[in-house]
């Protein structure tokens, strides 16, 4: 191979490299949350509340707002099943009941719901132990 041939293909070599890469799933859904390395949730039951005040209780239990995570990225509710995506600390339901619902890890078994415009919620949901 003469030397210009393999200059002219190092270089095109070098500015392939150079290209941010575009996952498959990122053409097909650009809405999901940018960044961040593909993770999964610890298994069990998730009990989702709100905060209480000082005069009562500590929390309310938002039952309709709980979820059990599963293998594969699965997740299940009272309404039924679905998956989700957690890109960084970023979790996206993709499909089932909850899809669109994002929330922001906060812990290693806290969810934080994240409102429409990005803010943190009040919403907070938490891995139970075993029982």
């Amino acid at each position: 191979m003469k030397t210009r041939h393999v200059i002219v293909l190092t270089m095109a070599a070098a500015t392939l490299a150079a290209v941010p890469a575009i996952s498959q799933e990122e053409r097909i859904n650009p809405n999901l949350p940018p960044g961040g390395s593909l993770d999964t949730m610890p298994h069990g039951t998730y009990q989702c509340a709100l905060p209480g005040d000082a005069g009562s209780v500590a929390f309310r239990v938002q039952d309709q707002a709980s979820f059990r995570i599963f293998t594969a990225s699965r997740y299940e509710n009272d309404e039924g099943a679905g998956a989700y995506i957690l890109r960084g600390t970023e979790l996206t339901f993709t499909r089932g009941p909850k899809k669109g619902e994002q929330f922001r890890r906060v812990g290693d078994n806290q969810l934080r719901k994240v409102e429409a415009d990005g803010t943190s919620g009040d919403l907070l949901c938490t891995r139970l132990g075993s029982r």
